[in-house]
């Protein structure tokens, strides 16, 4: 299934997205994705988020691409405490940046996800200053909660 950025939202293109897990056939284009240098202070990097998921049973990765290209990465959770579900890691390779490639990813992550986000909804975190961010998750809907995890603001959707 493919997900196109919604009319209207300030995306420069028509660009599709879809997301597939980290496999053995994927894994060396996630793990080659860069952010822009300005981003490198909000993101780990791709080989950090993928260790991570490896080594805790938490975290799922997957894959964004386009086309037959990754193009980005996310990985989510769901919280046991509260059953929401998590987003994070949330990667747009520096060269496809621009093209509404980000919020695609998000919106066809809260469509993947929708079934296993019944309980506690939607979640995310990002540094207080990464207003870039924060405008790309107010654009979908995702509210500033007060919480901070790790000092970074909490954002949450409920839908």
């Amino acid at each position: 299934m493919r997900y196109a950025p919604h009319p209207g939202d300030g995306s420069a293109t028509g660009a599709c997205v879809r997301l597939v897990p980290v496999d053995a056939a994927n894994r060396g284009a996630v793990a080659a994705l860069t952010v822009a240098p300005e981003q490198s202070r909000f993101v780990a990097s791709p080989t950090h988020y993928l260790a991570l998921c490896a080594d805790e049973a938490l975290w799922r990765p997957l894959a964004v691409c386009e086309e037959d290209t990754v193009v980005g990465f996310l990985m989510w959770a769901i919280d046991e405490e509260d059953a929401s579900c998590w987003l994070g890691g949330i990667i747009i390779d520096a060269t496809h940046q621009g093209r509404g490639l980000g919020r695609s990813a998000v919106t066809a992550a809260l469509d993947l996800l929708a079934d296993r986000a019944t309980g506690g909804g939607f979640a995310l975190s990002y540094g207080p200053d990464n207003h870039r961010a924060a405008a790309l998750y107010r654009g979908v809907g995702f509210v500033e909660t007060g919480e901070q995890v790790d000092g970074e603001l909490v954002a949450r959707l409920r839908r």
